[in-house]
Order: C-alpha cells, then sequence, then structure tokens
C-alpha cells in the first residue's frame, strides 16, 4: 500500500511540475493540420525536387586558370632554319610557299597620289589651286603619319585604304571645304610594297607591288632572268615570314602553276645554284641573323609572358585565399539545412556551392540516424512555403532499399531534416527522469 502511495505521490509531483520528458513528434504536429506529410517515393521525389533553387556560386577567381597555350605576345612562330645548298648533285625537294590572296592594293606610307580631273568647265578652275600645288610636288606623297597634306583642305588620311576608300575619303574632306569637284583619285607611284629579287639573275633589283596581282615569273623576267649554265640543279628561294620556300627553276619553266605563283609584299627572292655557294653565302648569313633575331625577340616575350603568368597567378592565389577567409568567418552569404532529432550530431549544414545536397548528405553529415534511440521509419524533410504551409516529406528507411530515395531527394534552403525517437527511447528517458524523482520528491515530502 506504501509502494502505491509513493508512485501515486511521483507521478503527481512530476506532472503537476511539468518535469516528465516531452519529445518532438511529427504526428503530434500534423494532428492540427498545419502540416501535410507526403511520403517520399520514386513517384514523389520529382514533385519535391521541382521545387526551384540555384546553388550559389563560387567567385570568378576559382573557374580561371593560367595557361600559356595562347602564344606569346609580340613574336610569332620562329621561321624555319635556312635551307643549305646540296654538297652534290641531286633531285631538289620543292616547297611551294602557300596560296595567298592579299585582296585589293591598299594604299601605304610613300606611295604617291594624283588627283585627276576632266578638262575644261568650272571643276578645273575649283581644282586650279590643287592640281597645281600636286603638280610643283610631284603628286601627294603619304607621309609617315598615313595621310596626305592637300593645300586648302588639310590632311587626309588614306593609309591602309583602297583607292576607292581613299578617293572618298579626299571627296568627303573637299566637301567639308566647300569644294564640290568630280575627279578621280590614281596612284603615280608604287613605293609602300616591295619585292626584293636577287642571285643569279640579270638584274638584281627590289620591284615594287602594283594594284595587279605580281606572279613569280614576272617577278623573274623582270629581274633579267634567270643566269646559269645549267639550270637542272638551279632553285628559286622565296623567304616569306620567316619561312624558306624553294622551287627548282626546271620545274618552274616547265609548270604553268608555278609560274603564277603569287609573290607579295615583304617576299625575298633568291636564285642560285649548288655549284656557286658564294653567290648564295650572304643571302644565308642574312637569312641566320634574321632567325637569331626573331629567337631573341621571343626569348625576351616568354620572359615577359612568365612574369605576366606568376602576377595572374598570385592575384588569383590572393582572391580564392580572401574568400576562404570570408567564408570562415562567416562573411559570405550561404544557404543552410538543418538537421535535428535522433541523429548523431544535430547541427546546421552549409549546402555546397555549385552543386546540390541530397538527404543522404545531409543525413552523414549528421552522422546518420542515432542507432539506440532514432526510429529510421520516421525520417523527414520539413519544407515551409511563403504562406507558412509546411510539407513533410517522410522517409520510411526500415528497408534499407528506400535509403536510395535519400539520395535522390534534393535539399532546399533552410529545409529541416527531422529524426522522431523510438517509443521505446522515450519511455527510457521517463524512466530515466521518473527514478530520481521518486527518491527524492518523499525526502522533500517528510523535510516539510
Amino acid at each position: 500500500m506504501l509502494k502505491h502511495t509513493l508512485l501515486a505521490i511521483s507521478l503527481t509531483g512530476l506532472t503537476g511540475c511539468g518535469v516528465a520528458y516531452v519529445a518532438p513528434s511529427m504526428k503530434r504536429q500534423a494532428d492540427d493540420g498545419s502540416v501535410q506529410i507526403v511520403p517520399i517515393s520514386s513517384e514523389t521525389i520529382s514533385t519535391a525536387n521541382s521545387a526551384p533553387y540555384t546553388p550559389k556560386s563560387l567567385p570568378d577567381a576559382f573557374h580561371r586558370h593560367i595557361s600559356m597555350n595562347g602564344g606569346i605576345r609580340g613574336a610569332g612562330a620562329l621561321p624555319e632554319s635556312p635551307y643549305l645548298p646540296q654538297t652534290r648533285p641531286s633531285a631538289l625537294e620543292t616547297r611551294i610557299p602557300p596560296a595567298v590572296d592579299p585582296g585589293p592594293y591598299r594604299i601605304g606610307v610613300s606611295d604617291v597620289l594624283v588627283l585627276a580631273t576632266p578638262q575644261g568647265g568650272s571643276t578645273v578652275a575649283e581644282l586650279s589651286g590643287l592640281l597645281a600645288a600636286q603638280n610643283r610636288r610631284q603628286g601627294y606623297t603619304v607621309q609617315d603619319d598615313g595621310s596626305i597634306a592637300v593645300p586648302d583642305v588639310g590632311r587626309v588620311p588614306v593609309e591602309g585604304k583602297t583607292l576607292k576608300e581613299a578617293e572618298t575619303a579626299v571627296f568627303e574632306k573637299l566637301l567639308d571645304n566647300q569644294i564640290d569637284p568630280s575627279f578621280s583619285l590614281e596612284i603615280a607611284e608604287f613605293n609602300s610594297k616591295r619585292v626584293t629579287v636577287g642571285g643569279a639573275v640579270g638584274n638584281p633589283t627590289v620591284l615594287p607591288i602594283q594594284l595587279s596581282p605580281m606572279m613569280l615569273d614576272e617577278v623573274i623576267a623582270a629581274a633579267g632572268g634567270v643566269q646559269l649554265p645549267d639550270i637542272d640543279y638551279a632553285t628559286i628561294r622565296i623567304y616569306r615570314d620567316g619561312t624558306l620556300y624553294q622551287i627548282p627553276v626546271k620545274d618552274l619553266y616547265q609548270s604553268p602553276k608555278l609560274k603564277r605563283t603569287r609573290v607579295i609584299d615583304g617576299d625575298v627572292i633568291f636564285v642560285d645554284t649548288e655549284y656557286e655557294l658564294n653567290k648564295a653565302e650572304g643571302f644565308f648569313r642574312q637569312q641566320i641573323e634574321v632567325a637569331g633575331l626573331r629567337s631573341s625577340v621571343r626569348s625576351l616575350a616568354l620572359q615577359e609572358l612568365n612574369t605576366e603568368f606568376q602576377l595572374r597567378n598570385t592575384a588569383l592565389t590572393s582572391a580564392r585565399d580572401s574568400f576562404t577567409q570570408r567564408l570562415e568567418l562567416g562573411a559570405v552569404d550561404r544557404d543552410f539545412v538543418y538537421v535535428t532529432g535522433e541523429v548523431v550530431k544535430q547541427t546546421r549544414l552549409p549546402m555546397p556551392f555549385e552543386g546540390p545536397m541530397s538527404l543522404a548528405d545531409a543525413l552523414y553529415e549528421a552522422g546518420g540516424v542515432a542507432a539506440e534511440t532514432g526510429n529510421p521509419s520516421q525520417i523527414y524533410v520539413l519544407r515551409s512555403n511563403k504562406a507558412g504551409r509546411v510539407t513533410a516529406w517522410h522517409l520510411d528507411a526500415r528497408n534499407a532499399v528506400n535509403f536510395t530515395l535519400a539520395t535522390r531527394m534534393e535539399m532546399r534552403p533552410s529545409d529541416v531534416v527531422f529524426v522522431e525517437q523510438q517509443p521505446i527511447t522515450k519511455w527510457n528517458r521517463v524512466i530515466q527522469q521518473f527514478v530520481p524523482s521518486l527518491l527524492t520528491t518523499p525526502a522533500a515530502t517528510a523535510a516539510n
């Protein structure tokens, strides 16, 4: 009888004082209709994952990398090693320069232009001063700044323009000065673009490139033709943009296609033979010097690129370190998922940058379901909407196969992962509180 009395007193005391353990429960919260419980299944996961979400992005410094594959600024490809003459008669290799089409002639520095106008009428009167000036100066020479200076009109930029484009520029300049003539523009002297021809030719020379394309056979003919007693082992060497090409003279005369090889501004053409090495010696020495100069320029450019590489790498490293420090201090805006209930470690998990987090990720970051106290059949993801309604996505993981659903269930910012306790856990905790109270409550009563 005394035992029952003490038990009743103890229970009454615990109840009256509100000491008895109260565990959170999804079912208890769902009974009032404020929470909608939806089982997680293969069919419902797509609905859960359809909630819009864009993961936070890492700063641009984490996406950029330093590469030297872009080449070296200010230095082209190294020219090939000069082709040395053969030391004995044999078949000569043919290396044809690539076909090029530089397009229409473009005016350059040192070219001389003239204004042509119809005879008679007021137009001649309007341009009489301009024509007289250009006659005295032998036309208008394109100066270093790329312009021609027209008296009473001013400087007109023409470098890099076609004849038609330059004519339009002059016409507009005349209009600006209230002169409306009828005229055309012509090139009196071609001085800006040249081809050099030397070696075993009748007249080594420098030939200007004019309006019409210039072909290899025309260049050789203009230089007096090949002057060799035996053309079987003679070759025409073309130096272009750091590369040496060669065409045997015999093949040139026999092939119409080779004759029409187009030469361009800056080409250096040298005719030689293996029997007269002294004539080619100076040419090859020049090419070797050019190659050495290019190599020196490339070396300096490489040093500059390495310096720039180091500076950029330092800047990227500094930006990444700064972001990492701000991240550690909590100064970076993050999205979080909260894990509570019967898990090994209740925690707040930051969501990853530029990627999703799954329910499985969240559970295992928290150490998983507590083995002794957690109820694997009662795992919930609590997600509220703007209206304050809460959806509890319920995962029953008593069947381990259902953990595959947890790997597919995506988290959203502010989701709460909740694991309910086992029923026996609740009673164990009540008893753990009840037994000390059972011993202390009668003592306190007797003392009063």
